[in-house]
């Protein structure tokens, strides 16, 4: 099983795409990347922990490399604007892969370059890559939020249509409806 950790915005987001695709074990909300032990939700959100809103994702490597879990996190949100995703803003909604190892790190530069190569966005990514120090789970009902909640507001203008996205960009990745 392996397993990496990263961050493009609001959680609930992270989680619902990675929910999305084949060999995937486990979507983790949490968060990581800061000072402050245990954050509750409200300090995180509050920007003055440091932590990002993140999510650790587990996968089965048979059935998906971490090069396609990587490509799919820097197409499903903008890896170009610092500290914010549409209208999350602050540090705490920033793009950032926290690795766990120097290989880790070398895929997650190799793959930032190809995207970058590819101009998959116009403007440079601002994704920071960060040794992962300590990853805290988030309070239990930020957990399937998306698949709990799809009929509120922000998952129908805002995750909603990163997973249609995501369908459309990598059919042949998504688990099978049965």
């Amino acid at each position: 099983m392996k397993e990496i950790i990263v961050g493009g915005g609001c959680f609930w987001c992270v989680e619902a795409v990675f929910q999305l695709f084949e060999g995937i074990d486990e979507v983790l909300p949490g968060y990581a990347g800061g000072d402050t032990p245990n954050p509750s939700y409200r300090e995180v959100c509050s920007g003055q922990t440091g932590h990002a809103e993140v999510a650790r994702i587990r996968w089965d490597e048979a059935m998906m490399s971490e090069e396609q879990i990587l490509h799919i996190f820097f197409r499903a949100h903008d890896p170009t604007t610092l500290n914010r995703q549409g209208g999350d803003v602050g540090t705490q909604y920033r793009s950032i892969v926290l690795v766990q190892s120097e290989a880790q790190r070398a895929t997650v530069e190799k793959v930032k370059k190809e995207v970058e190569e590819e101009k998959v966005w116009s403007d440079p990514l601002v994704t920071e890559v960060e040794s992962l120090e300590k990853f805290y789970p988030a309070e239990d009902y930020h957990k399937n939020y998306f698949a709990e909640h799809s009929n509120q507001p922000y998952c129908n203008i805002v995750i909603g249509p990163k997973v249609q996205k995501m369908k459309q960009q990598f059919p042949q990745l998504i688990k099978s409806q049965s």
